[in-house]
């Protein structure tokens, strides 16, 4: 039993009583809570084995509970990526479409470090772009990069067997010299993506973007040009943004990849390693 303070004095309340009184609490019109703004954190390379990068895989539960828990007034993306996969990049900017659609909740992306190549193709799923002034952006563009061991091998004595049925089955082989063949048809492969890549930062950036020549040249700008040329909304941070739309009192819900079990207690250290050197080089392009 639970005590029930009236004017005239203390009565006792059942315990199915007292639950509904609460529950009365709760909906009541007076006691409207304020707007949720969820927060999902997009930090590191997209596609990249181990390390928790981002994958549209290990992206789906946390986009779903972002977009559904709490019927968020809208979701704020924290991008901080270099690129990386170009289907993983798509796939990702799809589903969060995918939801914000179904759901009718607008999209924010807010750049911190850099939302360059595959990281930009991130922050262009949202409706608004804003970046902190320092920010790197852009890189519409497409890169394959390799190595070719084929002078150390013959150095070494080494003969490399190959035996293929299909006449491109071993395309761009490192331990063989490079065939130009090889390398156009590598070029064909690019030239299509990038054309993917320019046709979804112009659908979604729509009449924003300025006519440019080197917009889609794989080049980087800071925020202040990033904004003239249409690719950001503006200079912003989350939280004061999010409270100049919502109101002051406006709420956040946080949401991120958690790390791998086994890399709490260090297993998997050569491959994460490995990654780690990869994620770091892709930073590296943009002098950070």
């Amino acid at each position: 039993m639970r005590f029930a303070i009236k004017p005239r004095g203390v009565h006792l309340v059942s315990p199915r009583a007292a639950l509904y009184i609460g529950a009365m609490r709760i909906h009541l019109p007076f006691l409207k809570r304020q707007p949720l703004v969820a927060v999902v954190r997009l930090n590191g390379a997209i596609g990249m084995p181990g390390r928790g990068s981002l994958s549209d895989a290990a992206l789906a539960p946390v986009l779903e509970r972002a977009f559904r828990k709490g019927k968020p007034a809208a979701v704020a993306l924290e991008i901080n990526s270099p690129g990386g996969s170009p289907v993983q990049s798509s796939l990702i900017g799809a589903r969060i479409r995918l939801l914000a659609e179904e759901l009718g909740i607008p999209v924010y992306a807010f750049v911190e470090d850099v939302a360059a190549s595959g990281g930009y193709w991130l922050a262009a799923a949202a409706d608004e772009i804003w970046a902190d002034a320092s920010s790197v952006l852009g890189s519409v563009g497409v890169i394959s990069a390799g190595f070719g061991a084929h002078v150390l091998l013959a150095r070494q004595g080494v003969e490399r067997r190959v035996y293929t049925a299909g006449e491109s089955k071993s395309m761009l082989d490192p331990f063989r010299p490079e065939n130009p063949e090889d390398v156009q048809r590598l070029k064909v492969i690019l030239n299509d993506i990038h054309a993917n890549f320019i046709d979804h930062v112009t659908e979604r950036r729509g009449a924003k973007l300025k006519n440019d020549e080197n917009l889609f040249t794989g080049e980087i700008w800071l925020a202040r040009r990033a904004e003239e040329l249409g690719l950001i909304d503006g200079i912003g941070h989350l939280k004061p943004k999010m409270q100049e739309r919502f109101g002051e009192k406006v709420r956040f819900r946080r949401y991120g990849l958690k790390k791998p079990f086994w890399s709490r207690f260090g297993m998997r250290l050569a491959q994460d390693a490995l990654a780690g050197i990869e994620e770091r080089a892709e930073y590296a392009r943009f002098g950070l």
